[in-house]
């Protein structure tokens, strides 16, 4: 009697069917407040990740969660949703707004799911910013053909709330001109006031001298003893995300205080 087959995960097929013509531009080009979030996607070994699938949930810079359709047809409508291909390099990159804290005195994140080749489910992660939303730069940097980066400029301050949806999030007003938290991030967010100071970067974005975020992902720890991406489990009972410390586990559910769920794309 032969052997049976053995398991293996699927994929990677993620380029001939998920992604979508302009799916990493959550707004147009020269859309007021455009900021680039872009990194690259590293393996165990170090290696970039070619053919990874990055998807991104958000609140719009007021801190509300839109509710409304429309990621595929692009129409002007901010719907906190995009989805993008890692290219030869590893690089990812989004078009957006900066999202805005959706509590008061909490840190703004974008909610990050990841697939790639060797996964057996999506992984769910967050990509905090900290230090406020307005660019280094006061707008979208201009394009060029660096790894992560979009190939057109733009050049527009984030001065007006062109392409948001109608309402406000917490305090209302005109979402672009929201007050910023005051509590420290570190200590007023949950999730990163519980990872030690190497764990907890993982979470964080940088903001580069162009003003873009970046934000990489390592799904193990690195040859040089960079510290793997915190990936979360979701307690669909209690609404709060939690780290997961085992490499490589499978999150599960959702979270209940991210803008939507992690993959797939409701709106899409």
């Amino acid at each position: 009697m032969s052997e049976p087959t053995p398991g293996q995960t699927v994929g990677p097929f993620f380029g001939y069917a998920l992604p979508y013509a302009r799916g990493n531009e959550l707004v147009e080009a020269g859309t007021p407040g455009a900021v680039r979030l872009h990194g690259t996607v590293y393996d165990g070994a170090g290696a970039t990740v070619p053919d990874a699938l990055i998807e991104v949930w958000q609140a719009d810079p007021a801190g509300a969660v839109v509710g409304r359709s429309g990621s595929l047809l692009r129409d002007g409508t901010f719907t906190g949703w995009g989805r993008a291909e890692t290219d030869r390099e590893g690089g990812y990159w989004f078009r957006t707004l900066t999202p805005g804290a959706t509590e008061p005195g909490r840190a703004p994140f974008f909610a990050v799911t990841v697939f790639a080749r060797g996964l057996q489910d999506r992984l769910h992660t967050r990509a905090y910013v900290l230090g406020g939303s307005e660019p280094a730069g006061g707008s979208e940097p201009a394009g060029g053909s660096a790894r992560g980066r979009a190939p057109e400029a733009a050049g527009a301050s984030e001065a007006s709330g062109a392409g948001l949806p109608d309402g406000a999030g917490p305090g209302g007003g005109d979402p672009l001109t929201a007050d910023p938290p005051t509590a420290d991030p570190l200590t007023a967010e949950p999730l990163l006031a519980s990872l030690e100071p190497g764990r907890r970067a993982t979470l964080v974005t940088v903001r580069e001298p162009d003003g873009s975020l970046r934000f990489d992902i390592r799904l193990q720890g690195g040859p040089e003893g960079e510290e793997e991406t915190v990936f979360l489990t979701y307690d669909t009972a209690a609404h709060r995300a939690a780290p997961s410390h085992t490499t490589g586990q499978t999150p599960g559910g959702t979270a209940g205080d991210s803008p939507g769920d992690a993959a797939g794309g409701a709106d899409a």
